[in-house]
């Protein structure tokens, strides 16, 4: 990270370039959430923090909105965002210089949570209008979901959806139980897990649905779209699978013991 929020006396100095800054298109943003490093001699954990930053403070200018799969996401939007020399009084850091990657793995468990349940509902709704065109279209003298192998395609999706749902309830119930370090394993696993679910079922389901999975007479495209980004947004599947992996191994790993003379 290269962007930088730096104590001067009683203010806080931002410079950095911003992008996928999520909701900055939004008409009605006001205000942003800013993270530096404030400490680079810190200890990695302790160098960044999370600083409030009016829109409208000099030095914050939006240079672009980014597209997604060609749509802005209207009308709230990601954007590029640049911060030069932008000084903001030193209580608009969050919770204390140095914060911020608490504040940042304190939100990101349930956040990633969030992100799987709401998942899930897409890939229901996929599912349902994928079944749905299955009865209502004819093709060849019967309905598509007694040609070919659509039936084991729709049993498929339901299969994978509810793993994919008690997976996310298990993650759920471990966040609850032991907080986010000891939930990380099952928080990774959705992560990686349900988003790879649903865009299948989306895929399987804008398949059944033709040309017309493909335009905006049904929502599977936009779906598909936003769940492709999920496998990026928040880490990548990659840096989850090599924690899954990472906490797997180390239950295995012969321990150290001390030696008694």
């Amino acid at each position: 990270m290269q962007a930088t929020a730096l104590i001067e006396g009683d203010h806080v100095v931002l410079n950095g370039r911003k992008w996928w800054s999520s909701g900055v298109g939004h008409p009605h943003c006001r205000l942003l959430i800013f993270m530096g490093i404030t400490d680079c001699s810190a200890a990695k954990h302790r160098r960044h923090s999370m600083v409030l930053v009016p829109l409208d403070t000099p030095g914050v200018k939006i240079e672009r909105m980014l597209s997604v799969f060609g749509s802005y996401d209207s009308p709230f939007g990601h954007g590029e965002v640049s911060f030069t020399n932008v000084r903001v009084p030193l209580d608009h850091i969050i919770a204390g210089p140095g914060r911020g990657f608490e504040i940042a793995q304190g939100r990101l468990g349930p956040g990633r949570i969030h992100h799987c349940m709401r998942t899930l509902g897409a890939a229901e709704r996929a599912l349902e209008l994928l079944c749905r065109r299955s009865l209502g279209r004819v093709a060849f003298g019967k309905p598509l979901a007694e040609l070919g192998a659509n039936a084991d395609v729709i049993a498929n999706a339901r299969i994978q959806l509810e793993q994919a749902r008690l997976l996310t309830l298990k993650a759920a119930w471990m966040l609850d139980e032991f907080g986010t370090k000891g939930a990380r394993s099952e928080i990774s696993q959705i992560k990686v897990a349900v988003p790879n679910i649903a865009l299948e079922i989306i895929d399987q389901a804008i398949q059944m649905h033709g040309g017309a999975g493909v335009s905006e007479d049904v929502p599977l495209a936009d779906m598909f779209a936003a769940i492709r980004t999920l496998r990026i947004a928040d880490g990548p599947d990659e840096v989850h699978r090599a924690l899954i992996a990472r906490l797997e191994l180390k239950k295995y790993k012969p321990r150290c013991v001390a030696s008694v003379s």
